[in-house]
């Protein structure tokens, strides 16, 4: 029988520019994105990411509020975060959040918790980055007892060093099925992949750079910390970029303005040198960027998800100021042509 092979889309709210060259306001951002979900949801996508930042580059800091207003205008597509930066949240209100845009959406909410690869939440919400890791670990064991109260009903006792401790204590609104499908978001850190085996959390791998197939120790490390704690398999997913294009010329030429301004952006930031064109196109022949036509992004991603044994890839589809018209054609080949050509590739079955 074939296998459910489930696709999403991301975005950080990339700032785009308008019809004169400008940066649009992040207010005309917000409602961009929201209409590129309509959009997702038309064509047949599983999922909408949004991933939560605090920096004049991306719109979105309260993807719950955005996903609430596209739930409001979508019918079926599963509405989550990509990601929540929990080191600098609170577990119980993330899962409030959660549980009510999952209440008031039908079931189609799901979180993705991550460690966040930017870190201005942190100093924003008064948290020290010299606890990152600390307050990582405690907020996903809170945030998983928290997923066991929701399940069992029992009260909720918890202690820790970065929060008041909980005593038996109740969440909510608890949800109405006792299930609010939770996602762990790992860049490549064994450590981080072990955790999310040990809270029983399915992995998502942000992949954003190199051959994919060099995560497949991860998975293998995935699979069997969770055969290790007694836990049965669960799913394995990857978030990488893309843009789907008329060809693949087109395609390239398209995308290859707006992500290397992006990334000597954060390059600026972070040391790195000017990103040349030459290592885009390196990446977009074998590495992790799904750039091209229909036919070629879905070979891209089929050899991505046979390699890694994936049920589900999530294509972050903006990128720094690619304009949301060439974005909603991206969507509309994405979920038109790309998603069906994968599943032809390998056999699967949509999901569910």
């Amino acid at each position: 029988m074939a296998t459910p092979l489930e696709f999403g889309l991301d975005t950080f709210g990339d700032v785009t520019r308008g019809a004169d060259g400008q940066p649009l306001p992040h207010a005309q951002v917000l409602r961009h994105v929201v209409e590129e979900a309509v959009l997702a949801d038309q064509v047949g996508v599983d999922f909408i990411g949004l991933g939560e930042h605090h920096r004049p580059d991306f719109a979105i800091s309260s993807p719950e509020m955005v996903l609430a207003t596209i739930a409001g205008r979508t019918t079926r597509l599963r509405l989550g975060s990509a990601v929540t930066v929990l080191g600098s949240d609170d577990p119980v209100r993330v899962f409030q959040r959660f549980s009510t845009l999952n209440a008031t959406s039908g079931g189609r909410a799901e979180v993705i918790l991550g460690r966040g690869s930017f870190t201005e939440s942190f100093p924003l919400f008064g948290f020290d980055t010299a606890q990152y890791e600390t307050l990582f670990e405690e907020r996903l064991d809170l945030y998983a007892r928290i997923l066991e109260q929701d399940r069992t009903g029992a009260p909720l006792t918890w202690r820790g060093t970065t929060r008041a401790p909980l005593a038996g204590q109740r969440v909510y609104p608890p949800t109405e099925g006792g299930t609010l499908r939770t996602w762990v978001g790992v860049g490549g850190s064994p450590q981080s992949v072990v955790r999310a085996a040990r809270h029983g959390f399915p992995l998502m791998l942000a992949i954003i750079g190199g051959d994919p197939r060099r995560f497949a120790p991860y998975v293998a490390l995935f699979h069997r910390s969770l055969a290790e704690q007694g836990r049965e398999p669960l799913p394995v997913g990857v978030h990488s970029p893309g843009y789907v294009g008329a060809s693949d010329a087109e395609a390239r030429a398209e995308y290859w303005p707006g992500y290397q301004g992006l990334m000597n952006t954060i390059g600026r930031e972070r040391g790195w040198p000017p990103v040349t064109r030459d290592q885009f196109e390196r990446e977009v022949e074998s590495g992790s960027l799904y750039v091209g036509s229909a036919e070629t992004v879905a070979h891209r991603i089929a050899a991505t998800v046979r390699a890694l044994g994936l049920a589900r890839f999530q294509m972050k589809y903006s990128s720094g100021p690619l304009a949301h018209e060439r974005l909603l054609g991206s969507i509309e080949r994405y979920g038109r042509e790309v998603m069906p050509r994968v599943r032809a590739l390998l056999g699967a079955t949509p999901a569910a």
